[in-house]
């Protein structure tokens, strides 16, 4: 195993790691507030979640295996059940995140009506069409033989190793990416773009009313005006970085892997084992930060894991108590007998 290799295997084993902790804690915390569980996007959030660890402890690991060995790193039919459960986790993460996209849409677009429209029936009812559509393509692939051991990405998932079904197998993949990625890009900017506008507009009739009111006050101290001034500019760019994270990740993690594919299949130009495995390094680098993206940095997040770690705490610092009380009643018996 050259450098290369050993780079790509240590990729893989951070990228299992922290998306291993990170979803289980989102798992930790959904199971621990009811708050949260209350409301429409924990379904998705959930489904999310679970997918992400399900890819985390089958795919990768087998991927893993495959960098090392050079070759397949199981038998065909848990390689089958393996390039099933990736072609159909990539496809409901894709459409798992227009789900919550969607629902941040409602949710600033229609304030008032967001209640009747996004329940959790109606999130239940997205998560099952997310399962459907994510399910047909893998369910087709399965039984065309086309799910199995590709070299280039080193992983299970969709291959033909047939020249005569070349044409039909590049139908096959360019319409699951257009139905999967690019069906999922289109809707991430169509709802992300409207919830900007809307932001925006907020942003400048505070803009308005804080302008307003600096020139009525006029004794106010420069400094406060200052401040006053800063946090309008910080507002201003808050959404704009936050629409702009949930984006650039969805691109920066799927693009090239979705690129590398189609590439593949219509071009004759070569392409490198390294980059392809790369390519799918980062599609599977996506479990690890949609915990933070979506979940861990929210705030009714970051106080359910605040409260958690408390208790954990808590516990520890009783047992230690009654550790120590047993142990100080052990020394003081024999002094009284």
């Amino acid at each position: 195993m050259n450098s290369w290799d050993a780079g790509l295997a240590g990729l893989l084993v951070g990228t299992m790691g922290v998306s291993l902790l990170s979803n289980a804690l989102v798992l930790l915390c959904l199971l621990h507030s009811a708050d949260i569980r209350r409301q429409a996007p924990a379904l998705f959030t959930l489904n999310l979640t679970c997918g992400n660890l399900l890819c985390t402890v089958v795919n990768m690991p087998l991927t893993l295996a495959g960098v090392v060995a050079q070759r397949q790193p199981a038998g065909d039919r848990l390689c089958r059940l393996a390039a099933f459960l990736d072609t159909f986790l990539a496809a409901n993460s894709m459409l798992s995140m227009a789900a919550l996209s969607i629902d941040r849409w409602v949710a600033v677009v229609f304030p008032l009506s967001y209640r009747a429209k996004m329940r959790l029936r109606d999130a239940a009812l997205m998560v099952a069409y997310t399962w459907l559509h994510a399910l047909a393509f893998p369910a087709a692939a399965l039984a065309l033989s086309w799910l199995g051991f590709h070299q280039l990405y080193a992983s299970c998932t969709l291959c033909s190793r047939r020249p005569d079904e070349r044409l039909r197998f590049a139908a096959f993949t360019a319409a699951f990416h257009a139905l999967s990625f690019l069906l999922s890009f289109l809707v991430l900017c169509f709802t992300y773009l409207k919830v900007l506008k809307v932001a925006r507009f907020h942003c400048k009739r505070i803009d308005v009313i804080t302008m307003q009111t600096l020139v009525l006050l006029v004794d106010i101290h420069p400094s406060v005006r200052e401040r006053c001034l800063e946090e309008q500019k910080r507002r201003r760019q808050r959404a704009t970085k936050k629409i702009s994270t949930f984006i650039g990740t969805f691109l920066v993690c799927f693009a090239p892997y979705v690129i590398t594919r189609l590439v593949e299949l219509f071009s004759t130009a070569p392409i490198g084992s390294h980059w392809g495995v790369l390519s799918k390094c980062l599609a599977y680098s996506k479990a690890a930060s949609d915990p933070f993206v979506y979940s861990l940095l929210r705030h009714q997040y970051r106080k359910s894991c605040k409260e958690i770690l408390n208790r954990l705490l808590k516990r520890r610092s009783i047992r230690s108590a009654g550790l120590t009380g047993d142990s100080h009643s052990q020394n003081i018996l024999p002094v009284s007998e």
